[in-house]
């Protein structure tokens, strides 16, 4: 008796798409040296799956299968190409693709491309929103309108920063290659910035009504496992993705059940997802033997420090407070500074926190995270005047409306209401 085939439901699809789009937009446009025409054949190649798959099952190896229909279909785009005979560029395209006939099937193995793309995409002659943008849409899978609502901008605006982006790589001539060893820290620079602002615009949205957004969040981790396997041996890169897994570890205890912002001494830490942070911690220690510290590393031994304490009183502060000494001294920076700041006065009580907080006043004044640690520390010592008064600063810096409740209530506290929401 014959098996029937097993035919995907919706859901299949949609995941099949978002995990191996990157890799056959990457494929294509290796080939082809054309965003657009790689990324319509690979579109055009789900469409037939979705039709495919249902009839016939799924196939043993779906991505290279998604791969090489996407191949075909460009293929056949260029050879409907009325002006094709006076389109160089276009004959070019073609003869490439037609070279490629061996380059997968079925089951075969189609060469990973991925890593080329990401450098392309995260070349430093884009701006840092068109890096962002073309990474998600590219390699992400996401569409242009959930790219533009993640943040926060039109859907017009945010297609004309993706085709100004790929104007730029073609007009610009931006190579589609893995850069060169003498260029490949600052370049790698340049592409973890980029997972890192996906990941920190879903874990803490700088505006709108969700503080977290598990999409994004999701998004820049699968990313960054995608780049971690294809450089296992960069210590930042598996920093990097040591780091989200464990701040991700704790999204699930960081809102109320009312949509009200918890404090991390605050949380229910047996609800933190303790397999993310055992892979977080592995993947520090790994990428402690393969060479210098980073400040990636550095971060993700801070996020583990807290994910080892059962309790509250339990943190090494002490401990916490010397890497953030050390992450100051690798990549100077206010904000390193205040985390820094805050780590003392819980290691070593307020009055010592806020001697440092304050001397970082004149950089750090729009910056409504140092209104709220000092606001903090001054309703610990309590200065509750004072305390109120930063309160009520920091609530006018934030757009983000469980920011924004959680510092009226604060505010409420300490004696007084603050302007309305």
């Amino acid at each position: 008796m014959t098996t029937p085939p097993e035919r995907p439901e919706q859901g299949v699809v949609d995941r099949l798409f978002r995990e191996e789009r990157g890799r056959a937009v990457a494929t294509l446009i290796r080939l082809t040296g054309d965003f657009d025409v790689a990324e319509e054949a690979v579109q055009e190649a789900f469409v037939v799956a979705l039709e495919r798959w249902q009839r016939d099952g799924l196939p043993r190896n779906p991505g290279a299968w998604i791969t090489v229909t996407a191949r075909n279909s460009a293929i056949d785009k260029l050879r409907r190409d009325r002006r094709l005979a006076e389109k160089r560029e276009s004959l070019a395209q073609l003869a490439a693709l037609e070279g490629a006939e061996h380059m997968g099937s079925d089951d075969g193995t189609i060469p990973d491309d991925r890593l080329r793309l990401i450098f392309t995409c995260c070349h430093p002659a884009l701006s840092s929103e068109a890096r962002v943008a073309l990474t998600l849409w590219t390699l992400g899978g996401l569409t242009t309108p959930e790219i533009a609502r993640a943040f926060l901008v039109a859907e017009t605006a945010m297609a004309q920063r993706l085709v100004r982006a790929k104007r730029k790589i073609k007009v610009a001539g931006i190579p589609y290659r893995t850069p060169p060893d003498d260029l490949l820290p600052e370049r790698l620079r340049s592409v973890l910035a980029v997972l890192y602002l996906v990941f920190n615009e879903g874990y803490a949205a700088t505006s709108g009504d969700a503080l977290v957004r598990r999409d994004l969040c999701a998004e820049a981790i699968r990313l960054t496992r995608v780049l971690a396997e294809l450089m296992p041996r960069e210590p930042e890169v598996l920093g990097l993705l040591s780091l989200m897994l464990i701040q991700d570890s704790r999204r699930a205890t960081r809102i109320s059940p009312a949509g009200e912002l918890v404090l991390l001494e605050d949380q229910d830490r047996s609800r933190w997802d303790r397999c993310e942070i055992e892979e977080g911690s592995a993947l520090i220690e790994r990428a402690g033997r393969l060479g210098a510290v980073g400040p990636y590393q550095l971060q993700a031994a801070i996020a583990a420090a807290h994910g080892r304490a059962s309790r509250p009183e339990d943190t090494d502060w002490p401990r916490i407070a010397s890497l953030y000494g050390e992450l100051a001294r690798v990549v100077p920076s206010p904000v390193v500074d205040l985390n820094g700041a805050v780590a003392v006065a819980m290691a070593r009580g307020p009055e010592a926190g806020l001697e440092l907080v304050d001397s970082l006043a004149g950089a750090l004044d729009h910056y409504h995270h140092f209104h709220a640690a000092r606001a903090d520390l001054l309703r610990r010592l309590g200065r509750l005047e004072e305390a109120a008064a930063a309160y009520e600063r920091a609530l006018n810096l934030t757009a983000n409306a469980v920011q924004r409740r959680f510092l009226r209530r604060r505010l409420a506290e300490v004696g007084r209401a603050g302007p309305p929401s």
